[in-house]
């Protein structure tokens, strides 16, 4: 195997002598594994999806939305640049998509992605108003089907869940409350400490953020905000147009954890807005970047955290 490992990997030896970093998180019991070599691993490229005619345009059902997506029972929810419409295949009651005008996934400029989190925020109002049961809420993106999209064109998802939160968020608030009951002090102020220390967080326009150490995936970072609002819209765009253009990402997932819409009894406070955005990797590649060591022990991660800080910190942030 010494002359594929040197074609692939450039020597012998890199191979030989891999450095490998464990993170574990003892209070939200996450992990990664951090392996720079296994961002050298030979890709079967077997097209250039840059290149693909569907990016540009299409005629997908969200690019005639009035016509080509059905309403929520309470009727849609039309910003100046995006609009409602119901989900068809549902993961709960209340959930719903917001299409951007803009066809292009990567074609989406500042005051469309403003306008996108703005009609999300409505929408969540008035499925709240359609069914007061429904109190937690939850805002995800995913760009390209890589990241799981069905349907190239620019999209996010919202949905309004009942009885409790989904199960990541709960994780984190428990993990909060954990913390807060042992140490005295908020779980995500000394999380964003820890980064802080390590070169690996700063503040821009009043939005904190972290290249997190325990990435669910490559190059996850994370926002922190006191709450939702344009600031914090206007720094997801920020961030999205460096992952896009600093850092060649192409498909990635962005979710917003959120407290609920409504005073609940378990404890809330210290959570505010959280945002986290993960690279999903080469759109050419034909292998899956999710395997039995994601699915069953914890992620395995290629991306260095102190370069993807970097990046964000030189953006402007």
């Amino acid at each position: 195997m010494r002359a594929w490992i040197e074609r692939s990997f450039g020597s012998v030896e890199a191979v030989e002598r891999q450095t490998v970093l464990k993170v574990h998180n003892r209070w939200t019991l996450e992990g990664s594994l951090f392996n720079d070599l296994r961002a050298r691993r030979p890709i079967d490229r077997r097209a250039d999806r840059d290149d693909d005619p569907s990016l540009r345009g299409g005629a997908d059902p969200f690019c005639h939305p009035l016509t080509g997506t059905p309403a929520d029972t309470f009727g849609r929810v039309e910003g100046e640049h995006a609009l409602s419409a119901s989900n068809v295949a549902k993961y709960d009651g209340l959930h719903g998509v917001v299409i951007f005008e803009e066809h292009n996934p990567l074609g989406w400029f500042g005051e469309s992605v403003v306008d996108a989190f703005r009609t999300a925020q409505r929408w969540l109002q008035e499925a709240h108003r359609a069914n007061s049961s429904a109190i937690y809420p939850f805002i995800m993106w995913n760009c390209l089907p890589r990241s799981g999209a069905s349907i190239v064109h620019a999209h996010m998802q919202v949905a309004l869940s009942e009885g409790e939160p989904y199960a990541r968020v709960e994780l984190w608030r428990r993990a909060a409350e954990s913390y807060r009951r042992e140490h005295g002090e908020e779980y995500l102020e000394a999380l964003y400490s820890v980064h802080e220390s390590l070169g690996l967080a700063g503040v821009g326009d009043g939005v904190r953020w972290m290249a997190h150490l325990t990435p669910v995936k490559e190059k996850e970072l994370v926002l922190l905000a006191p709450s939702l609002g344009d600031q914090l819209y206007r720094e997801v765009h920020r961030v999205l147009r460096l992952y896009v253009d600093s850092l060649g990402v192409r498909a990635y997932n962005l979710a917003v954890y959120l407290p609920p819409l409504v005073p609940v009894e378990e404890n809330w406070s210290g959570f505010g807005v959280v945002v986290r955005l993960v690279d999903r990797g080469d759109l050419g590649s034909a292998t899956s970047d999710v395997g039995a060591m994601e699915l069953f022990a914890q992620p395995v991660v290629a991306s260095d955290p102190w370069k993807v800080a970097e990046t964000v910190r030189a953006g402007g942030m």
